[in-house]
Protein backbone atom coordinates (compact mmCIF):
# COMPACT_ATOMS: atom_id res chain seq x y z
CA UNK A 1 0.00 0.00 0.00
CA UNK A 2 1.35 3.21 -0.61
CA UNK A 3 1.54 6.20 1.60
CA UNK A 4 -0.88 9.08 2.17
CA UNK A 5 2.00 11.56 0.94
CA UNK A 6 2.73 9.61 -2.63
CA UNK A 7 -1.19 9.25 -2.99
CA UNK A 8 -1.83 13.04 -2.64
CA UNK A 9 1.47 13.40 -5.06
CA UNK A 10 -0.37 11.17 -7.67
CA UNK A 11 -4.02 13.33 -7.25
CA UNK A 12 -1.54 16.85 -7.78
CA UNK A 13 0.18 15.31 -10.83
CA UNK A 14 -3.19 13.99 -12.27
CA UNK A 15 -5.31 17.35 -12.17
CA UNK A 16 -2.05 18.83 -13.69
CA UNK A 17 -2.69 16.41 -16.37
CA UNK A 18 -5.94 17.91 -16.68
CA UNK A 19 -5.66 21.01 -17.19
CA UNK A 20 -2.53 20.94 -19.40
CA UNK A 21 -4.61 18.39 -21.79
CA UNK A 22 -6.99 19.47 -24.14
CA UNK A 23 -8.99 22.73 -25.44
CA UNK A 24 -7.45 25.54 -23.07
CA UNK A 25 -9.83 28.15 -21.37
CA UNK A 26 -8.72 31.63 -21.01
CA UNK A 27 -7.03 32.63 -17.93
CA UNK A 28 -8.59 36.46 -16.17
CA UNK A 29 -6.12 38.47 -17.77
CA UNK A 30 -6.61 41.66 -20.02
CA UNK A 31 -4.37 40.81 -22.96
CA UNK A 32 -5.78 44.55 -24.40
CA UNK A 33 -3.71 47.49 -25.19
CA UNK A 34 -4.85 50.59 -23.03
CA UNK A 35 -7.73 48.51 -22.64
CA UNK A 36 -9.61 51.81 -20.22
CA UNK A 37 -8.31 54.45 -22.56
CA UNK A 38 -6.05 55.67 -19.21
CA UNK A 39 -3.23 56.54 -21.53
CA UNK A 40 -5.01 59.71 -22.12
CA UNK A 41 -5.23 58.77 -25.79
CA UNK A 42 -6.25 56.16 -28.25
CA UNK A 43 -2.84 54.34 -28.30
CA UNK A 44 -2.90 50.86 -29.11
CA UNK A 45 -6.42 51.22 -30.98
CA UNK A 46 -7.50 52.07 -34.26
CA UNK A 47 -10.27 54.40 -34.85
CA UNK A 48 -12.51 56.21 -37.29
CA UNK A 49 -13.92 59.65 -35.58
CA UNK A 50 -12.89 58.71 -32.07
CA UNK A 51 -11.34 60.72 -29.25
CA UNK A 52 -10.64 60.62 -25.90
CA UNK A 53 -12.49 62.36 -23.21
CA UNK A 54 -12.50 62.74 -19.39
CA UNK A 55 -16.47 62.65 -19.35
CA UNK A 56 -18.42 60.42 -18.61
CA UNK A 57 -16.07 58.03 -18.16
CA UNK A 58 -17.12 54.99 -15.95
CA UNK A 59 -13.85 54.38 -13.85
CA UNK A 60 -10.47 56.26 -14.00
CA UNK A 61 -9.97 59.47 -15.62
CA UNK A 62 -10.56 59.07 -19.25
CA UNK A 63 -13.26 56.70 -22.17
CA UNK A 64 -13.39 56.86 -25.51
CA UNK A 65 -16.20 58.97 -27.15
CA UNK A 66 -17.00 57.74 -30.66
CA UNK A 67 -18.33 60.60 -33.02
CA UNK A 68 -20.97 58.98 -35.31
CA UNK A 69 -22.14 61.08 -38.66
CA UNK A 70 -24.03 59.75 -40.77
CA UNK A 71 -21.43 58.19 -43.15
CA UNK A 72 -19.62 56.59 -40.34
CA UNK A 73 -20.45 54.63 -37.40
CA UNK A 74 -16.97 55.93 -35.17
CA UNK A 75 -14.95 51.90 -35.25
CA UNK A 76 -12.43 51.24 -32.64
CA UNK A 77 -11.09 48.33 -33.34
CA UNK A 78 -7.50 46.84 -31.75
CA UNK A 79 -6.25 43.04 -32.86
CA UNK A 80 -4.11 41.09 -30.54
CA UNK A 81 -2.18 37.45 -30.91
CA UNK A 82 -4.47 35.33 -29.32
CA UNK A 83 -3.91 30.84 -28.84
CA UNK A 84 -5.68 28.37 -30.93
CA UNK A 85 -8.37 26.87 -29.52
CA UNK A 86 -9.07 29.00 -26.41
CA UNK A 87 -11.84 30.19 -25.29
CA UNK A 88 -11.86 34.11 -24.36
CA UNK A 89 -14.40 36.60 -22.62
CA UNK A 90 -15.06 40.08 -24.14
CA UNK A 91 -16.40 42.37 -22.51
CA UNK A 92 -16.84 46.63 -21.99
CA UNK A 93 -19.19 49.27 -20.68
CA UNK A 94 -20.84 51.53 -23.05
CA UNK A 95 -23.48 54.08 -23.01
CA UNK A 96 -25.65 55.72 -25.94
CA UNK A 97 -27.90 54.29 -28.51
CA UNK A 98 -27.29 51.47 -30.64
CA UNK A 99 -23.59 50.25 -29.46
CA UNK A 100 -22.04 47.31 -30.53
CA UNK A 101 -18.89 45.21 -29.00
CA UNK A 102 -17.69 42.06 -30.94
CA UNK A 103 -15.28 40.24 -32.76
CA UNK A 104 -14.81 40.71 -36.70
CA UNK A 105 -15.82 37.81 -38.40
CA UNK A 106 -17.63 36.49 -35.00
CA UNK A 107 -19.95 36.91 -32.55
CA UNK A 108 -21.22 40.22 -30.95
CA UNK A 109 -23.46 42.18 -29.16
CA UNK A 110 -25.11 45.42 -28.60
CA UNK A 111 -27.81 47.42 -26.82
CA UNK A 112 -30.32 50.02 -28.25
CA UNK A 113 -30.01 52.48 -25.71
CA UNK A 114 -27.89 52.52 -22.84
CA UNK A 115 -28.39 56.27 -20.87
CA UNK A 116 -25.81 55.38 -18.18
CA UNK A 117 -23.08 53.00 -18.59
CA UNK A 118 -24.02 49.37 -19.31
CA UNK A 119 -21.80 46.47 -19.53
CA UNK A 120 -22.00 44.11 -22.66
CA UNK A 121 -20.21 40.75 -22.97
CA UNK A 122 -19.74 38.06 -24.85
CA UNK A 123 -17.38 34.58 -24.96
CA UNK A 124 -15.93 32.84 -28.27
CA UNK A 125 -13.48 30.03 -29.03
CA UNK A 126 -10.96 30.71 -30.99
CA UNK A 127 -10.06 28.20 -34.15
CA UNK A 128 -7.64 25.37 -34.37
CA UNK A 129 -5.33 27.70 -36.15
CA UNK A 130 -6.19 31.02 -35.64
CA UNK A 131 -3.51 33.03 -33.83
CA UNK A 132 -5.15 36.97 -33.81
CA UNK A 133 -8.31 38.23 -33.41
CA UNK A 134 -9.87 42.05 -33.78
CA UNK A 135 -12.31 43.04 -31.61
CA UNK A 136 -14.19 46.23 -31.91
CA UNK A 137 -16.77 48.58 -30.38
CA UNK A 138 -19.08 50.89 -32.85
CA UNK A 139 -22.13 52.87 -32.88
CA UNK A 140 -24.59 53.31 -35.81
CA UNK A 141 -25.26 56.09 -38.20
CA UNK A 142 -27.33 59.32 -37.26
CA UNK A 143 -26.83 58.39 -33.94
CA UNK A 144 -25.73 60.61 -30.86
CA UNK A 145 -22.11 60.19 -30.27
CA UNK A 146 -21.32 56.96 -28.04
CA UNK A 147 -19.20 56.13 -25.09
CA UNK A 148 -17.11 53.43 -24.17
CA UNK A 149 -15.24 52.14 -21.56
CA UNK A 150 -13.21 49.36 -19.48
CA UNK A 151 -13.27 46.82 -22.03
CA UNK A 152 -11.37 43.44 -21.57
CA UNK A 153 -10.56 40.91 -23.49
CA UNK A 154 -9.94 37.84 -20.74
CA UNK A 155 -7.47 35.33 -21.67
CA UNK A 156 -3.99 33.94 -22.55
CA UNK A 157 -1.56 36.13 -25.07
CA UNK A 158 1.87 36.17 -26.16
CA UNK A 159 3.27 35.48 -29.22
CA UNK A 160 2.88 32.07 -31.00
CA UNK A 161 5.67 32.16 -32.80
CA UNK A 162 8.71 34.02 -31.33
CA UNK A 163 10.86 35.67 -33.11
CA UNK A 164 8.70 35.98 -35.94
CA UNK A 165 7.24 39.80 -37.16
CA UNK A 166 4.02 40.87 -35.32
CA UNK A 167 0.72 41.25 -37.53
CA UNK A 168 0.85 43.73 -40.52
CA UNK A 169 -1.64 46.27 -40.19
CA UNK A 170 -5.27 45.79 -41.35
CA UNK A 171 -5.23 45.67 -45.09
CA UNK A 172 -7.62 47.81 -47.07
CA UNK A 173 -8.98 47.33 -50.69
CA UNK A 174 -7.42 50.10 -53.31
CA UNK A 175 -8.98 49.47 -56.51
CA UNK A 176 -10.99 47.07 -58.50
CA UNK A 177 -11.37 46.12 -61.88
CA UNK A 178 -12.91 42.98 -63.89
CA UNK A 179 -10.42 40.48 -62.91
CA UNK A 180 -8.31 41.85 -59.83
CA UNK A 181 -8.37 43.40 -56.83
CA UNK A 182 -5.59 45.67 -55.19
CA UNK A 183 -4.66 45.99 -51.57
CA UNK A 184 -2.82 47.96 -49.05
CA UNK A 185 -1.71 47.55 -45.78
CA UNK A 186 0.34 48.54 -42.67
CA UNK A 187 3.80 47.39 -41.97
CA UNK A 188 4.90 44.75 -39.90
CA UNK A 189 7.30 45.02 -36.33
CA UNK A 190 10.23 43.03 -36.20
CA UNK A 191 12.40 41.91 -38.87
CA UNK A 192 10.13 40.71 -42.42
CA UNK A 193 10.97 39.21 -45.41
CA UNK A 194 7.86 39.67 -47.05
CA UNK A 195 3.85 39.18 -46.74
CA UNK A 196 2.04 36.52 -48.02
CA UNK A 197 -1.91 37.26 -48.84
CA UNK A 198 -4.03 34.24 -48.08
CA UNK A 199 -7.78 33.74 -49.47
CA UNK A 200 -8.79 31.52 -46.80
CA UNK A 201 -6.10 28.97 -46.06
CA UNK A 202 -4.69 29.28 -49.71
CA UNK A 203 -1.77 32.00 -50.20
CA UNK A 204 -2.47 34.00 -53.23
CA UNK A 205 0.15 36.52 -53.41
CA UNK A 206 3.89 36.91 -52.07
CA UNK A 207 5.15 40.63 -51.49
CA UNK A 208 8.28 42.34 -50.26
CA UNK A 209 6.04 45.34 -49.80
CA UNK A 210 3.04 46.72 -48.07
CA UNK A 211 1.11 46.62 -51.66
CA UNK A 212 -0.44 43.76 -53.90
CA UNK A 213 -2.74 42.99 -56.75
CA UNK A 214 -4.50 39.75 -56.85
CA UNK A 215 -5.32 39.10 -61.10
CA UNK A 216 -7.10 35.65 -62.32
CA UNK A 217 -10.49 36.50 -60.80
CA UNK A 218 -13.85 36.49 -62.38
CA UNK A 219 -15.92 39.21 -62.87
CA UNK A 220 -18.30 40.36 -60.43
CA UNK A 221 -17.13 37.96 -57.71
CA UNK A 222 -16.47 38.72 -54.04
CA UNK A 223 -13.02 37.69 -52.33
CA UNK A 224 -11.90 37.88 -48.60
CA UNK A 225 -8.33 38.27 -48.34
CA UNK A 226 -6.10 38.37 -45.15
CA UNK A 227 -1.93 39.26 -44.58
CA UNK A 228 0.63 37.55 -42.92
CA UNK A 229 4.02 38.77 -42.41
CA UNK A 230 7.33 35.88 -42.47
CA UNK A 231 10.46 36.43 -41.58
CA UNK A 232 13.55 33.25 -41.52
CA UNK A 233 11.70 31.87 -37.94
CA UNK A 234 8.07 31.96 -39.05
CA UNK A 235 4.79 33.78 -40.03
CA UNK A 236 3.05 36.11 -38.36
CA UNK A 237 -0.66 35.81 -37.28
CA UNK A 238 -3.07 36.92 -40.12
CA UNK A 239 -4.48 40.41 -39.94
CA UNK A 240 -8.52 40.67 -40.44
CA UNK A 241 -10.28 40.21 -43.92
CA UNK A 242 -10.59 42.85 -46.40
CA UNK A 243 -13.45 42.08 -48.84
CA UNK A 244 -14.22 43.28 -52.23
CA UNK A 245 -16.33 42.53 -55.34
CA UNK A 246 -14.47 42.86 -58.29
CA UNK A 247 -16.50 44.85 -61.22
CA UNK A 248 -17.87 43.53 -64.00
CA UNK A 249 -21.48 42.55 -62.71
CA UNK A 250 -23.29 44.07 -65.63
CA UNK A 251 -22.43 41.49 -67.71
CA UNK A 252 -26.42 40.02 -68.66
CA UNK A 253 -26.70 43.64 -71.11
CA UNK A 254 -28.89 45.70 -69.29
CA UNK A 255 -29.03 49.12 -69.43
CA UNK A 256 -27.25 51.18 -66.46
CA UNK A 257 -31.11 52.11 -65.66
CA UNK A 258 -33.80 50.21 -66.26
CA UNK A 259 -37.47 50.20 -66.15
CA UNK A 260 -38.87 46.67 -65.00
CA UNK A 261 -42.39 45.67 -64.61
CA UNK A 262 -45.06 42.84 -64.38
CA UNK A 263 -46.88 41.12 -67.09
CA UNK A 264 -50.28 39.66 -66.20
CA UNK A 265 -49.41 36.34 -68.36
CA UNK A 266 -51.95 33.89 -66.76
CA UNK A 267 -54.80 36.04 -65.22
CA UNK A 268 -57.02 38.61 -65.70
CA UNK A 269 -57.87 41.45 -63.65
CA UNK A 270 -59.52 45.02 -63.65
CA UNK A 271 -56.43 46.32 -65.45
CA UNK A 272 -57.51 44.09 -68.27
CA UNK A 273 -54.85 41.44 -70.58
CA UNK A 274 -52.05 43.09 -71.90
CA UNK A 275 -50.15 40.67 -75.16
CA UNK A 276 -46.22 40.36 -75.27
CA UNK A 277 -46.37 42.12 -78.39
CA UNK A 278 -48.08 45.18 -77.65
CA UNK A 279 -45.92 45.89 -74.05
CA UNK A 280 -44.14 49.02 -74.54
CA UNK A 281 -39.83 48.86 -75.78
CA UNK A 282 -39.30 51.35 -73.07
CA UNK A 283 -39.45 48.11 -70.46
CA UNK A 284 -36.15 46.67 -70.07
CA UNK A 285 -37.77 44.17 -68.22
CA UNK A 286 -40.55 42.06 -67.84
CA UNK A 287 -41.94 40.21 -65.27
CA UNK A 288 -44.20 36.72 -66.39
CA UNK A 289 -46.69 36.83 -63.48
CA UNK A 290 -46.97 34.48 -62.36
CA UNK A 291 -45.63 31.03 -62.07
CA UNK A 292 -47.14 28.81 -59.18
CA UNK A 293 -47.25 25.32 -57.14
CA UNK A 294 -49.18 22.90 -57.90
CA UNK A 295 -49.42 22.73 -53.98
CA UNK A 296 -47.93 24.52 -51.08
CA UNK A 297 -45.20 22.19 -50.52
CA UNK A 298 -44.65 20.12 -53.96
CA UNK A 299 -41.80 22.67 -55.38
CA UNK A 300 -43.60 21.76 -58.52
CA UNK A 301 -44.06 24.88 -60.55
CA UNK A 302 -46.38 25.71 -62.93
CA UNK A 303 -47.37 28.76 -65.67
CA UNK A 304 -50.23 28.95 -67.21
CA UNK A 305 -51.13 31.33 -69.84
CA UNK A 306 -54.52 33.43 -68.92
CA UNK A 307 -57.32 31.26 -70.48
CA UNK A 308 -59.16 32.67 -73.59
CA UNK A 309 -62.39 32.58 -71.59
CA UNK A 310 -60.48 35.06 -69.14
CA UNK A 311 -58.70 37.15 -71.47
CA UNK A 312 -60.71 37.11 -74.86
CA UNK A 313 -57.80 39.04 -76.54
CA UNK A 314 -55.05 36.69 -75.99
CA UNK A 315 -52.67 35.63 -78.01
CA UNK A 316 -51.66 31.83 -79.38
CA UNK A 317 -48.66 30.13 -77.44
CA UNK A 318 -46.59 30.76 -80.98
CA UNK A 319 -47.46 34.16 -80.86
CA UNK A 320 -46.65 34.77 -77.29
CA UNK A 321 -43.56 32.78 -77.72
CA UNK A 322 -42.64 34.75 -80.92
CA UNK A 323 -42.97 38.06 -79.29
CA UNK A 324 -40.87 37.21 -76.68
CA UNK A 325 -38.27 36.45 -79.12
CA UNK A 326 -38.66 39.88 -80.91
CA UNK A 327 -38.06 41.44 -76.83
CA UNK A 328 -34.94 39.80 -76.40
CA UNK A 329 -33.49 40.98 -79.73
CA UNK A 330 -34.31 44.23 -78.93
CA UNK A 331 -32.25 43.67 -75.77
CA UNK A 332 -34.94 43.15 -73.29
CA UNK A 333 -35.27 40.60 -70.80
CA UNK A 334 -38.10 38.08 -69.81
CA UNK A 335 -38.60 36.63 -67.05
CA UNK A 336 -40.41 34.19 -64.88
CA UNK A 337 -41.65 35.36 -62.03
CA UNK A 338 -42.79 32.69 -59.26
CA UNK A 339 -45.21 33.37 -56.16
CA UNK A 340 -47.24 36.57 -56.05
CA UNK A 341 -49.74 37.24 -53.52
CA UNK A 342 -51.65 33.74 -53.94
CA UNK A 343 -49.02 31.64 -54.96
CA UNK A 344 -47.49 30.12 -51.80
CA UNK A 345 -44.25 28.17 -52.23
CA UNK A 346 -42.82 26.31 -49.80
CA UNK A 347 -39.52 23.85 -50.37
CA UNK A 348 -39.56 22.18 -47.14
CA UNK A 349 -37.38 19.29 -48.24
CA UNK A 350 -34.62 18.16 -50.64
CA UNK A 351 -37.33 16.91 -52.77
CA UNK A 352 -39.37 20.00 -53.27
CA UNK A 353 -35.94 22.05 -54.13
CA UNK A 354 -35.30 18.95 -57.24
CA UNK A 355 -38.98 19.72 -58.04
CA UNK A 356 -38.54 23.48 -58.07
CA UNK A 357 -35.08 23.30 -59.95
CA UNK A 358 -36.39 21.56 -62.65
CA UNK A 359 -39.83 22.31 -63.13
CA UNK A 360 -38.54 26.13 -63.12
CA UNK A 361 -35.85 24.97 -65.90
CA UNK A 362 -38.76 23.16 -68.03
CA UNK A 363 -40.16 26.56 -68.11
CA UNK A 364 -36.99 28.69 -68.47
CA UNK A 365 -36.17 26.45 -71.41
CA UNK A 366 -39.89 26.00 -72.96
CA UNK A 367 -40.39 29.50 -73.34
CA UNK A 368 -36.42 30.78 -73.58
CA UNK A 369 -36.69 33.11 -70.96
CA UNK A 370 -33.61 35.20 -69.35
CA UNK A 371 -34.20 34.31 -65.85
CA UNK A 372 -36.06 34.53 -62.80
CA UNK A 373 -38.47 36.89 -60.61
CA UNK A 374 -39.17 35.81 -57.06
CA UNK A 375 -41.95 37.04 -56.06
CA UNK A 376 -42.32 34.83 -52.54
CA UNK A 377 -45.31 36.63 -50.53
CA UNK A 378 -47.55 35.11 -47.51
CA UNK A 379 -46.16 32.38 -45.74
CA UNK A 380 -43.62 30.93 -48.36
CA UNK A 381 -40.81 31.89 -46.40
CA UNK A 382 -40.68 32.18 -42.75
CA UNK A 383 -37.88 31.53 -40.05
CA UNK A 384 -37.67 28.78 -36.94
CA UNK A 385 -37.53 29.81 -33.92
CA UNK A 386 -33.91 29.07 -33.39
CA UNK A 387 -32.82 30.45 -36.87
CA UNK A 388 -30.62 33.31 -34.96
CA UNK A 389 -27.48 33.75 -37.58
CA UNK A 390 -29.18 35.45 -41.06
CA UNK A 391 -25.64 34.60 -42.44
CA UNK A 392 -26.38 30.89 -41.53
CA UNK A 393 -29.76 29.95 -41.99
CA UNK A 394 -31.10 26.17 -40.88
CA UNK A 395 -34.80 26.95 -41.29
CA UNK A 396 -35.94 24.16 -44.84
CA UNK A 397 -37.89 26.56 -46.94
CA UNK A 398 -34.81 29.37 -46.86
CA UNK A 399 -32.18 26.83 -47.20
CA UNK A 400 -33.91 24.83 -50.11
CA UNK A 401 -34.64 28.14 -51.53
CA UNK A 402 -31.00 29.25 -51.79
CA UNK A 403 -29.75 25.92 -52.84
CA UNK A 404 -32.58 25.31 -55.15
CA UNK A 405 -31.74 29.42 -56.97
CA UNK A 406 -27.98 28.65 -56.79
CA UNK A 407 -28.61 25.20 -58.96
CA UNK A 408 -31.01 27.61 -61.27
CA UNK A 409 -27.79 29.92 -61.66
CA UNK A 410 -24.91 27.48 -62.20
CA UNK A 411 -26.97 25.44 -65.00
CA UNK A 412 -27.15 28.98 -66.79
CA UNK A 413 -24.60 30.43 -66.17
CA UNK A 414 -23.48 34.41 -66.02
CA UNK A 415 -26.16 35.90 -68.45
CA UNK A 416 -28.92 34.43 -66.11
CA UNK A 417 -31.03 37.21 -64.53
CA UNK A 418 -32.26 37.01 -61.14
CA UNK A 419 -34.13 39.33 -59.13
CA UNK A 420 -36.21 39.92 -55.85
CA UNK A 421 -39.29 41.49 -55.27
CA UNK A 422 -39.89 40.72 -51.61
CA UNK A 423 -41.87 43.32 -49.59
CA UNK A 424 -40.57 45.71 -46.71
CA UNK A 425 -41.91 43.18 -44.66
CA UNK A 426 -39.60 40.86 -45.20
CA UNK A 427 -36.84 42.91 -45.17
CA UNK A 428 -36.71 46.58 -43.67
CA UNK A 429 -39.26 46.09 -41.01
CA UNK A 430 -38.15 42.58 -40.88
CA UNK A 431 -34.57 43.26 -39.79
CA UNK A 432 -35.88 44.94 -36.54
CA UNK A 433 -37.32 42.04 -35.86
CA UNK A 434 -34.62 39.23 -36.36
CA UNK A 435 -33.84 36.60 -33.85
CA UNK A 436 -35.72 34.62 -31.62
CA UNK A 437 -38.41 36.11 -29.14
CA UNK A 438 -38.29 39.35 -31.12
CA UNK A 439 -40.45 38.89 -33.78
CA UNK A 440 -43.92 39.69 -32.58
CA UNK A 441 -45.43 36.23 -33.05
CA UNK A 442 -44.83 36.48 -36.80
CA UNK A 443 -41.90 34.76 -38.08
CA UNK A 444 -41.82 35.34 -41.48
CA UNK A 445 -40.19 39.03 -40.98
CA UNK A 446 -37.10 38.92 -41.95
CA UNK A 447 -37.06 35.76 -43.68
CA UNK A 448 -35.74 37.09 -47.10
CA UNK A 449 -32.53 38.62 -45.38
CA UNK A 450 -30.54 35.20 -45.38
CA UNK A 451 -31.44 34.48 -49.42
CA UNK A 452 -30.46 37.89 -50.30
CA UNK A 453 -27.14 37.63 -48.35
CA UNK A 454 -26.82 34.11 -49.80
CA UNK A 455 -27.48 35.26 -53.24
CA UNK A 456 -25.60 38.68 -53.30
CA UNK A 457 -23.29 37.29 -55.75
CA UNK A 458 -25.95 36.03 -58.25
CA UNK A 459 -28.65 39.00 -57.65
CA UNK A 460 -29.01 40.97 -61.03
CA UNK A 461 -31.55 43.65 -59.11
CA UNK A 462 -33.40 43.51 -55.79
CA UNK A 463 -36.47 45.84 -56.19
CA UNK A 464 -38.16 46.01 -52.74
CA UNK A 465 -42.08 46.70 -52.62
CA UNK A 466 -42.37 50.20 -51.66
CA UNK A 467 -45.70 49.56 -51.00
CA UNK A 468 -48.25 47.85 -49.06
CA UNK A 469 -46.33 48.77 -46.23
CA UNK A 470 -46.35 50.20 -42.56
CA UNK A 471 -44.12 52.40 -41.64
CA UNK A 472 -40.15 51.73 -41.12
CA UNK A 473 -37.92 53.21 -39.06
CA UNK A 474 -34.95 53.79 -41.53
CA UNK A 475 -31.35 54.35 -40.30
CA UNK A 476 -31.92 57.88 -39.04
CA UNK A 477 -34.46 56.43 -36.35
CA UNK A 478 -37.36 57.62 -37.33
CA UNK A 479 -40.25 56.13 -38.78
CA UNK A 480 -41.12 56.57 -42.41
CA UNK A 481 -44.24 56.28 -44.53
CA UNK A 482 -44.72 54.91 -47.42
CA UNK A 483 -46.48 57.31 -50.71
CA UNK A 484 -43.86 60.20 -50.25
CA UNK A 485 -40.40 60.45 -51.65
CA UNK A 486 -38.51 60.40 -48.04
CA UNK A 487 -39.82 56.75 -47.94
CA UNK A 488 -38.04 55.12 -51.44
CA UNK A 489 -35.06 57.31 -49.82
CA UNK A 490 -34.79 55.56 -46.72
CA UNK A 491 -35.82 52.17 -47.33
CA UNK A 492 -33.32 52.04 -50.56
CA UNK A 493 -30.46 54.07 -48.71
CA UNK A 494 -30.83 50.34 -45.94
CA UNK A 495 -30.36 48.23 -48.48
CA UNK A 496 -26.95 50.27 -50.03
CA UNK A 497 -25.50 51.15 -46.36
CA UNK A 498 -26.92 47.78 -44.48
CA UNK A 499 -28.10 47.70 -41.26
CA UNK A 500 -27.92 46.21 -37.38
CA UNK A 501 -30.56 43.01 -37.60
CA UNK A 502 -32.57 42.79 -35.06
CA UNK A 503 -31.13 41.83 -31.58
CA UNK A 504 -28.95 39.26 -32.94
CA UNK A 505 -25.52 41.59 -32.81
CA UNK A 506 -25.03 41.15 -36.52
CA UNK A 507 -24.67 43.14 -39.11
CA UNK A 508 -26.56 42.97 -42.67
CA UNK A 509 -24.38 44.30 -45.17
CA UNK A 510 -25.57 46.38 -48.02
CA UNK A 511 -25.50 45.65 -51.58
CA UNK A 512 -24.08 47.10 -55.01
CA UNK A 513 -25.39 49.93 -56.21
CA UNK A 514 -26.43 48.04 -59.52
CA UNK A 515 -27.93 45.65 -58.47
CA UNK A 516 -30.61 47.90 -56.03
CA UNK A 517 -33.74 49.69 -57.45
CA UNK A 518 -37.12 50.09 -56.04
CA UNK A 519 -40.43 49.39 -56.52
CA UNK A 520 -43.69 51.52 -56.14
CA UNK A 521 -47.53 50.67 -58.02
CA UNK A 522 -48.32 51.65 -61.65
CA UNK A 523 -51.70 53.63 -60.17
CA UNK A 524 -54.05 53.95 -57.16
CA UNK A 525 -55.72 50.97 -57.83
CA UNK A 526 -52.31 48.76 -58.15
CA UNK A 527 -51.72 48.90 -54.65
CA UNK A 528 -51.34 50.93 -51.48
CA UNK A 529 -48.57 53.40 -52.12
CA UNK A 530 -48.90 54.98 -54.79
CA UNK A 531 -45.93 57.42 -55.43
CA UNK A 532 -46.69 60.60 -57.93
CA UNK A 533 -43.91 60.31 -60.40
CA UNK A 534 -42.55 63.93 -58.99
CA UNK A 535 -41.92 61.98 -55.82
CA UNK A 536 -40.44 59.63 -57.16
CA UNK A 537 -37.98 61.29 -59.17
CA UNK A 538 -36.99 63.58 -56.36
CA UNK A 539 -36.37 60.12 -54.42
CA UNK A 540 -34.05 58.76 -57.29
CA UNK A 541 -32.01 62.04 -57.87
CA UNK A 542 -31.45 62.01 -54.37
CA UNK A 543 -30.15 58.48 -54.06
CA UNK A 544 -28.09 58.78 -57.53
CA UNK A 545 -27.01 62.44 -57.43
CA UNK A 546 -27.24 63.33 -53.61
CA UNK A 547 -29.54 66.47 -54.34
CA UNK A 548 -32.86 67.44 -53.30
CA UNK A 549 -32.81 64.60 -49.90
CA UNK A 550 -34.64 66.99 -48.01
CA UNK A 551 -33.63 66.39 -44.15
CA UNK A 552 -32.48 62.74 -44.94
CA UNK A 553 -28.55 62.21 -44.78
CA UNK A 554 -27.62 59.40 -47.01
CA UNK A 555 -25.92 56.29 -44.81
CA UNK A 556 -24.52 54.70 -47.67
CA UNK A 557 -23.36 57.24 -50.03
CA UNK A 558 -24.79 58.28 -53.64
CA UNK A 559 -25.33 55.35 -55.87
CA UNK A 560 -24.57 57.03 -59.29
CA UNK A 561 -25.20 52.90 -60.94
CA UNK A 562 -28.76 52.79 -58.96
CA UNK A 563 -30.51 50.10 -61.32
CA UNK A 564 -33.84 51.76 -61.78
CA UNK A 565 -37.69 51.36 -61.05
CA UNK A 566 -40.34 48.94 -60.78
CA UNK A 567 -43.33 48.97 -60.83
CA UNK A 568 -46.79 46.38 -60.35
CA UNK A 569 -47.69 46.58 -63.12
CA UNK A 570 -47.65 47.70 -67.00
CA UNK A 571 -51.33 46.04 -66.99
CA UNK A 572 -52.05 48.73 -64.89
CA UNK A 573 -49.94 51.39 -66.57
CA UNK A 574 -52.03 50.64 -69.65
CA UNK A 575 -54.97 51.18 -67.85
CA UNK A 576 -54.17 54.26 -66.64
CA UNK A 577 -52.77 55.82 -69.69
CA UNK A 578 -49.30 55.02 -69.32
CA UNK A 579 -48.48 57.44 -66.50
CA UNK A 580 -45.05 55.51 -65.04
CA UNK A 581 -43.78 54.46 -68.67
CA UNK A 582 -43.93 58.47 -69.64
CA UNK A 583 -42.88 59.82 -66.63
CA UNK A 584 -39.83 57.72 -65.83
CA UNK A 585 -38.47 55.72 -68.86
CA UNK A 586 -37.39 59.14 -70.29
CA UNK A 587 -36.23 60.04 -67.03
CA UNK A 588 -33.83 57.05 -66.14
CA UNK A 589 -32.33 57.31 -70.10
CA UNK A 590 -31.20 61.32 -68.91
CA UNK A 591 -29.70 59.86 -65.90
CA UNK A 592 -25.53 60.06 -65.95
Amino acid sequence: MRSWRSRSLAVVVGLLLVLVGGAQTAQAANILTNPGFESGSLSGWSCSGGSVVSSPVRSGGFALNGAVSSSDFAQCSQTVTVLPSTTYSLSGWVRGSYVYLGVTGGSSTWTPSATSYTQLSLSFTTGASQTSVQIYVHGWYGQPAYQADDINLDGPGGNPNPGGPGVPGTPSVTSTTNNAIGLSWGASTGTVTGYRVYEGSAVVQTVTGTTATVSGLGACTSHTYTVAAYNSTGESAKTPGASATTTGCTNTGLPKHALIGYLHASFANGSGYVRMSDVPTEWNIINLSFGEPTSVTSGDIRFNRCPASECPSVESDADFLAAIKAKQAAGKKVLLSIGGQNGQVQLTTAGARDAFVNSVSAIIDRWGLDGLDVDFEGHSLYLNANDTDFRNPTTPVVVNLISALKTLKAKYGAKFVLTMAPETFFVQIGYQFYGPGTNGGDNRRGSYLPVIHALRDALTVLHVQDYNSGPVMGLDNQHHTMGGADFHIAMTDMIKAGFPVGTTGQTFPGLREDQIAFGVPAATSAGNGYTSPTDVQTAVNCLVKGQSCGGYSLRGGTSPAFRGLMTWSINWDKYYNWEFRNSHAPFLAALP
